[in-house]
């Protein structure tokens, strides 16, 4: 048992508690530095454990030492950790842009953002589909409060939709929780893993309608169509670090469907063998057409990358949903591709709303902006990056989606939905950009053909170019990146190691059964 393990939970949920008893005590620039400090640690903590199980080792810890699938147990093989990384590098610069000035609207900020990393780690390591609920629930909390962030109507009835349509799916989590718990006598995923396959054939319908259930939830966590209505508004009317921190948000629900899949309904789970993948690749196809229609059809720039965002769930869950070792990896190099990319998009586009006077993120002819060579630079890479142009990563993850879907029967449609729905994509960007940067208002329009220039802009673009920076990252350590998806694929597609580290005894004998054997 390998202590470690707990630490990506402990610290963010020690320095949020920290941060909550003494908002009314520390200054601002401290609240500021411990909650940057607790990242960096995260940061820290994500690449020892990735060098831990870099070599295929499955790391376990268990709270209060019951052994599983008795007790709570925590695991970190190569998935989690991967998440673990992209999660504490993304809201590293999604901090350093609050720091600018969003985070002085409260002095709740600091500690729900915390709060958000604790239920993002937490959702990552957990081995237990109940603690899997319950750190949803704690995502749900902190999301929520940092969604209306500074107040406004419009964030406050994104809000409230976003909690409503939150909360009925976490009625059906509890609901397939309970009918799976019925059906095997347990909620820990390795040895779910192990019931399911042996589950008797009149128990197979009522296995399916859970699957079917828990499908829902993880489909609305991840904005799969038909459930992705939520997230233009909600994205688009939150403030921009919080919208860059959301990134990650559905990544949670792509996770948990590739756990879920890979754990509980792969080559081992007999009958139900691909019950998942069946639904991912034509739901996720459809998501984004309707993704790259709503990013085409979009009247705000925020809203736009909102149903950018949608797009890239689509092409992800579609990798996911092939099923294959590629598909998978080609998924895993795509996910951290979108997620910094997409990330980046949203902090530029405080950027330039902030240059635009009244315009605002409004996608009309307005005025020229005073730092239009560093904006229009930054849309552009911004642009080919969530378009998936060469020569740059969102390329090389499409190109290996495409590969991998040549191998499948369904690649004909798979192509034809993905350079469709990319062609959409390079007109809608290609005509916000016009727009923003080309269409100049004159001063007859009641509106400053050149508005004051925002103080400091070239310092306030950092986090932008840092997530930018790290896609170029990606492009440049291509091999090795696509190296470590491929041997974390083939550790999913194989969990019998994933299985019996987390069935493995501590300090007990276990009986022959909870072993897999």
């Amino acid at each position: 048992m390998n202590h470690l393990v707990i630490a990506p939970l402990l610290l963010p949920l020690l320095v949020g508690t920290l941060l909550l008893l003494s908002r009314r005590t520390l200054s601002l620039a401290a609240r500021r530095s411990l909650n940057l400090a607790a990242i960096l640690g995260q940061i820290l903590l994500a690449i020892e454990l990735l060098i831990l199980v870099g070599d295929g080792t499955v790391l376990t810890y268990h709270l209060g030492h019951w052994p599983a699938p008795w007790g709570i147990v925590l695991v970190a093989d190569r998935l989690a950790v991967w998440m673990l990384l992209v999660t504490s590098l993304l809201a590293f610069f999604a901090l350093l842009h609050a720091m600018q000035g969003t985070d002085t609207c409260s002095r709740h900020f600091h500690p729900l953002f915390q709060l958000q990393l604790f239920g993002l780690n937490g959702a990552f390591l957990t081995g237990d589909l109940f603690n899997l609920f319950v750190f949803f629930e704690i995502l749900l909390l902190a999301s929520y409060g940092l969604l209306v962030h500074g107040g406004g109507a419009a964030r406050v009835r994104a809000g409230l939709h976003f909690v409503v349509i939150n909360l009925v799916g976490s009625t059906l989590f509890l609901f397939a929780a309970g009918a799976f718990y019925g059906l095997t006598g347990t909620l820990n995923l390795a040895d779910l893993s192990l019931k399911i396959a042996q589950l008797p054939p009149e128990d197979l319908g009522p296995a399916r309608v859970a699957a079917l259930l828990l499908l829902a939830v993880f489909a609305l966590k991840a904005a799969l169509a038909p459930l992705h209505l939520w997230l233009p508004s909600a994205y688009a009317s939150t403030s921009a670090p919080v919208a860059a921190l959301f990134a990650i948000m559905t990544k949670v629900g792509a996770y948990s469907l590739l756990r879920v899949e890979t754990l509980l309904f792969g080559e081992q789970a007999g009958i139900l063998a691909g019950f998942y993948a069946a639904w991912l690749l034509p739901l996720g196809l459809l998501t984004l057409a309707l993704g790259a229609l709503g990013a085409l059809a979009a009247t705000e720039l925020r809203r736009q990358i909102a149903y950018l965002v949608v797009v890239s769930v689509g092409l992800l869950l579609a990798a996911f949903g092939l099923g294959s070792r590629e598909g998978i990896a080609a998924g895993l190099y795509y996910l951290v591709h979108t997620t910094f990319a997409t990330a980046a998009f949203f902090l530029l586009a405080d950027l330039i709303t902030r240059e635009r006077g009244r315009a605002a993120d409004r996608l009309v002819p307005g005025p020229a902006l005073p730092n239009a060579g560093l904006l229009g630079g930054l849309f552009f890479v911004a642009a080919l990056l969530v378009a998936g142009l060469p020569p740059l990563s969102g390329f090389v993850g499409k190109f290996l989606v495409l590969r991998a879907a040549l191998a499948e029967s369904v690649w004909p449609w798979m192509l034809a939905v993905v350079l469709v729905g990319g062609l959409l994509g390079i007109v809608a960007l290609a005509r916000s950009g016009s727009l923003l940067f080309f269409h100049i208002r004159g001063a007859g329009s009641g509106e400053p053909t050149h508005p004051p220039p925002a103080k400091g802009l070239p310092g306030a673009s950092l986090p932008t170019i840092g997530l930018l920076l790290l896609c170029l990252a990606l492009l440049i350590g291509s091999g090795p990146v696509l190296d470590l998806a491929e041997a974390t694929a083939g550790q999913l597609l194989d969990p019998a190691g994933y299985i019996q580290a987390v069935l493995k005894p501590v300090g007990i004998q276990i009986a022959p059964w909870e072993a897999g054997s």
